[in-house]
């Protein structure tokens, strides 16, 4: 594909901070970089901390996006035209749980997020116990870790976890034989495991589905490059797969609708319900931020 020049990608960029309702990955305030382009906006929003190599698919995805060069229905058909969505729980006190999950309006599935730094298991329970009672017995729980338990306290804490009748736990340790031995030993429980920074960050993210070390792949499109190299990880993988957003605004997020749309089978409802999160407001950036993102911009497109 023809990659825009620098000066036709920054033309019309404008950097935007969007307030959380609540803290998410250590987050009160998302800095995102919107392109525009012949085919309309684009979205770039790899994470401030990430260096730019991290950073590159990100800017692949948004000008897939803006430049109108994603699949087309006679490439990829579209098998749907709504696609089911979860509620996403950050690391929250149980007393606010309701709150947060009420935002959400009519959803059978919610994701809780767990294994915080600097909370205990104990706490993990505590929220997932408030979820269950808002969603009842026929609601679906799934947990997710971000990598952030060892084999030993990941087994331990998923047998505290098995009454709740969790669908999955989403990357609860963070390497790939980690996964493969904690799968082993928790298989008879019947409790599935979903791998999404085994597949987002990993130079090979087909590996962990070889390695037979997950039962189903989260798929994120901005960090993995746009809709077309999600397609083809998913074709190689040949595994279940939950599309879901990476904290993008409404503009991202239309990319991974645009993909799940396009995949065939599609049995775990989506986690790209996660502009709920955002207040709605959209706070100015100062020139300094401003010309910190077109300068990563620019940096990353010589990676492309």
């Amino acid at each position: 594909m023809r990659l825009p020049s620098a000066e036709e990608l920054l033309a019309d960029a404008r950097v935007i901070a969007l307030p959380l309702r609540t803290r998410f990955r250590d987050l009160t305030v998302r800095e995102t970089m919107l392109v525009r382009g012949p085919a309309g906006w684009g979205e770039f929003a790899a994470f401030t901390e990430y260096d730019d190599t991290e950073s590159a698919p990100w800017l692949a995805t948004a000008i897939e996006q803006a430049w109108g060069l994603g699949p087309t229905d006679d490439e990829r058909p579209l098998f749907r035209d709504t696609v089911r969505t979860n509620a996403t729980l950050p690391a929250v006190d149980p007393s606010e749980v309701p709150g947060v999950l009420e935002r959400f309006g009519d959803f059978r599935t919610v994701k809780i997020k767990v294994a915080e730094p600097g909370q205990t298991l104990d706490e993990d329970i505590a929220r997932i116990a408030a979820a269950r009672a808002f969603v009842g017995d026929e609601g679906r729980i799934r947990i997710d870790a971000n990598g952030g338990w060892n084999v030993d306290e990941a087994e331990h804490a998923i047998r505290a976890l098995e009454r709740f009748d969790l669908e999955y736990v989403e990357q609860p340790c963070p390497t790939v034989p980690e996964l493969s031995e904690l799968r082993d030993r928790i298989h008879r429980l019947g409790i599935l495991i979903a791998a999404d920074e085994s597949v987002r960050k990993a130079e090979d993210p087909v590996a962990v589905a070889r390695a037979g070390a997950a039962d189903i792949l989260v798929i994120k499109v901005s960090p993995l490059g746009g809709v077309r190299r999600a397609l083809d990880i998913i074709d190689q993988a040949g595994l279940p797969v939950v599309v879901s957003s990476a904290l993008e605004s409404p503009i991202g997020l239309q990319a991974s609708f645009d993909l799940a749309k396009r995949i065939e089978r599609l049995e775990y409802d989506c986690g790209l319900a996660t502009d709920v999160l955002f207040t709605g407001e959209e706070l100015p950036v100062d020139g300094e931020r401003e010309m910190w993102w077109r300068d990563r911009a620019a940096r990353c497109l010589e990676l492309l």
